[in-house]
């Protein structure tokens, strides 16, 4: 038996509060938001007219306004068919209050084995970093963390002027086994430091945390951290603070060494190692931004450029766009600048880095 259509109009949805929300995104030539469910782990995208009706699902306004205020921005009314199939969808993925909640989507099983896996390394990954964040919150205060990035990027300035004698140093860091394993203790201590960043500046802008362990693929073993609400914080700039947090980090961990090597009657040994682990520092704090997946830097130009899947969405237009394909006219204008900046940043990005190691190189042979 049907409701009667007033009754059916007069209907209040609301979304179950763990279900969360993004922006608007680039993809392709549209534009989609994505929604998650926190509590199944389960997500979806949804085109600008769905997500126009679900984020005022509210349990405030009725189907009926609902419809109105659609009717105002598109310019038509949707049908009760409309509205069944969409609440519909949203009721078998237990979005809606009252609907079955959706089970939790079964999490990734890997094989582990010697050569590689992962372990967690505490139960409630949220809470440990809740702790963090009480512990050393107060440093993401803009009082705090202004004057640090000022002594970051003057460190860097400094290192650059006398890069020669840091590659050096790096290179005779590889000849002395003891004071190699030293540094890549205190780089993979800085890589730690890393992870745990990103998910006390998440902490700090609402995310959510939901592990953190070791990952293995022998011989390389690191830490990590999942920010499972990255895409979903409330402000694009909470997101790039996010995801830049890591390569700070790594940069952050190098100003007492490099205090030390600058400032410190230190002899010529202790000058080289230090030396040594800054070039190093350096270079592993900077790769973290280069703007390529899986890559921080890359997490952060697709949040500059609102776009998700930045890199699949670039080089699908760029070949519609050089074979002069009709379909590539119908990339909105932003989409257009969008994949074209990228497509055209990543290739100069990769050629600073090769003439880099070229200038490397070069520098190792004449002073040799």
């Amino acid at each position: 038996m049907t409701s009667p259509p007033d009754a059916f109009t007069a209907y209040r949805p609301r979304l179950r509060p763990e279900v969360v929300i993004s922006d608007a995104l680039l993809h392709g030539p549209d534009t989609v938001h994505l929604i998650k469910d926190t509590g199944s782990g389960q997500s979806f995208k949804v085109g600008t007219k769905e997500h126009f009706l679900i984020s005022r699902m509210d349990g405030e306004r009725s189907l009926e306004a609902i419809g109105g205020e659609y009717a105002r921005e598109y310019g038509r009314r949707l049908a009760a068919a409309n509205w069944q199939q969409l609440l519909g969808m949203l009721g078998k993925r237990g979005l809606l209050a009252g609907s079955p909640a959706a089970a939790p989507a079964p999490a990734p099983q890997e094989p582990r084995t010697l050569l590689r896996g992962s372990l967690r390394l505490v139960a409630d990954a949220d809470a440990t970093t809740a702790r963090l964040h009480r512990a050393v919150g107060w440093l993401l205060s803009p009082w705090c963390m202004v004057p640090l990035l000022v002594l970051v990027v003057a460190m860097e300035a400094v290192l650059a002027w006398n890069a020669g004698e840091l590659v050096s140093a790096a290179w005779e860091l590889f000849t002395n086994p003891v004071l190699l394993m030293a540094a890549a203790t205190l780089m993979w201590l800085s890589t730690a430091l890393h992870e745990l960043a990103h998910g006390v500046v998440a902490r700090h802008y609402g995310g959510h945390v939901s592990e953190i362990g070791l990952r293995w693929r022998l011989p390389v073993v690191i830490m990590y951290c999942t920010v499972d609400n990255f895409l979903y914080l409330s402000a694009r700039r909470h997101r790039i603070a996010t995801a830049v947090a890591g390569a700070v980090m790594n940069l952050l961990f190098l100003l007492p060494f490099f205090a030390v090597w600058r400032y410190a009657p230190v002899d010529d040994a202790t000058r080289g190692a230090l030396a040594g682990l800054l070039f190093l520092g350096s270079v592993q704090g900077l790769s973290m931004l280069i703007p390529l997946p899986p890559l921080d830097g890359y997490k952060i130009v697709a949040q500059l450029a609102g776009a998700t899947e930045l890199a699949a969405s670039s080089r699908t237009y760029l070949r519609l766009a050089v074979r002069r394909d009709p379909d590539a006219r119908t990339y909105p204008r932003r989409a257009r600048r969008a994949y074209t900046a990228y497509g055209v940043c990543v290739p100069l990005v990769l050629g600073a880095l090769v003439a880099a190691v070229v200038a490397i190189v070069h520098h190792l042979l004449t002073t040799a």
